[in-house]
């Protein structure tokens, strides 16, 4: 908020996954998603402008989540990778991990999996050998 500047949200919809509609496959889109059906494959945005997927209550998606905004309140069962925000509305359920820079969990919303904060300045997890390994002479 003070000094930190993050992508804004898509705040109009582009595309609409309405309730009765099954897909089987991966659905790329760019700018806002709607999704009211069920989805068996991986949601990914594209291109380099902020995304944002809204999940309805009756939204049921079967595999990957990559977008930079998630507003769910449906099922999920796979990863979630929100890289600037993901909202968990109260009827919101998620078997998986999720992976979120900011995050918002309402009352009710449930989690079967870990939560990962991404955050640039964590270190990376390459092993230093501080003490010199012994030489067989």
């Amino acid at each position: 908020m003070f000094g930190k500047k993050t992508s804004a949200p898509q705040n109009q919809i582009d595309s609409l996954i309405g309730a009765g509609t099954h897909i089987e496959g991966n659905v790329n889109f760019s700018g806002g998603l709607r999704v009211d059906g069920h989805i068996t494959g991986n949601i990914t945005a594209t291109g380099d402008r902020p995304s944002t997927l809204v999940l309805s209550d009756q939204a049921i998606i079967e595999g990957k989540i990559q977008v930079s905004h998630a507003v769910i309140n449906g099922t999920v069962t796979g990863a979630i990778y929100g890289s600037e925000y993901v909202e968990l509305q109260p009827k919101a359920r998620i078997f998986g991990d999720v992976h979120y820079k900011s995050m918002e969990i309402q009352l009710g919303a449930a989690v079967d999996g870990m939560l990962h904060h991404l955050d640039k300045t964590q270190p990376d997890n390459n092993v230093v050998a501080l003490i010199p390994a012994a030489h067989a002479d």
